[in-house]
């Protein structure tokens, strides 16, 4: 997933577990939270890069690059990578230090580099293995917004229930991304959810996974969230809907407009965290 948009959506869902902090009335510590921030976005890029280190030898880091030219930009993205991961571990040793990094936070943490490294080497390399999607969705929806909660309130809570709707809802962009590189993945011989399963069974497991995120958000009452507070999340459903609409159609033979249908599901992830985070801050 390109840098930008990884950064851009951990910092989003980050801030979405620190809302639900403050709507719960705990005070703001700025300390942790910054700091958490840059650990979060530190991971997620070492995720991002350590993936690019153990690409298979078939496919291309470049085009018309070079043996020589390959084996160096592999060594930058592993020498990053491990100097991220080297940030992550120094920046938690000050907070601990500080008495800023409770235990949740900590086992937190632990889950974030795990999925790291099971997403991107070897033995696991779960991006290769059709569940790197999966663990991508996890790490962005659920794990990172636990972690900025937990720096702020020292516990866990309900609330965090609302991660499930939006992982399904970054899983469902996963794959819209999958069907955007379907051909590439092929001729690769990439291993991701949609080549493993194929595309006949994962059309309509997409239009599932974003129709049960709906459904659990009206099932938030269930954990002490009333629907007049978080109301504004259905204004994405309208896009969720157009999401599926696109989809359905190019699997039935219409002229893909991938753009549009990556901005698309990008907006409905994007904008339901958005909004979720907004609400929590100012109520």
């Amino acid at each position: 997933m390109p840098f930008l948009i990884s950064s851009l959506l951990a910092t989003l869902t980050y801030v979405f577990g620190a809302s639900i902090a403050d709507y719960l009335g705990k005070p703001f510590l700025a300390t942790p939270f910054w700091l958490g921030l840059l650990m979060v976005l530190l991971a997620q890029a070492a995720m991002d890069w350590l993936s690019e280190v153990f690409r298979l030898d078939a496919e291309p880091l470049l085009e018309n690059e070079t043996r020589s030219k390959r084996q160096t930009l592999r060594n930058n993205y592993l020498y990053t990578s491990l100097a991220c991961i080297a940030a992550v571990a120094l920046t938690a040793y000050v907070l601990f230090a500080n008495d800023s990094l409770p235990l949740s936070s900590f086992l937190f943490l632990l889950l974030s580099l795990a999925i790291v490294f099971m997403y991107s080497i070897p033995p696991f390399r779960f991006i290769n293995r059709g569940m790197g999607e999966f663990l991508l969705a996890a790490h962005l929806a659920y794990v990172i917004p636990s972690i900025a909660f937990t720096l702020q309130a020292d516990e866990t809570h309900r609330f965090l229930a609302l991660a499930a709707p939006l992982t399904f809802l970054a899983f469902s962009y996963f794959l819209v991304r999958n069907f955007q590189s379907f051909v590439q993945d092929q001729k690769y011989n990439r291993v991701t959810f949609l080549t493993r399963l194929g595309w006949e069974r994962v059309v309509p497991l997409h239009h599932l996974f974003v129709l049960l995120a709906y459904l659990f958000f009206v099932m938030s009452p269930l954990f002490g969230l009333s629907l007049s507070l978080i109301w504004s999340v259905f204004l994405t459903f309208p896009f969720a809907i157009f999401q599926i609409f696109l989809l359905r159609n190019i699997s039935l033979g219409a002229k893909p407009n991938w753009t549009l249908l990556h901005v698309t599901a990008l907006t409905v992830f994007g904008l339901s965290t958005y909004f979720l985070a907004v609400t929590f801050w100012i109520r």
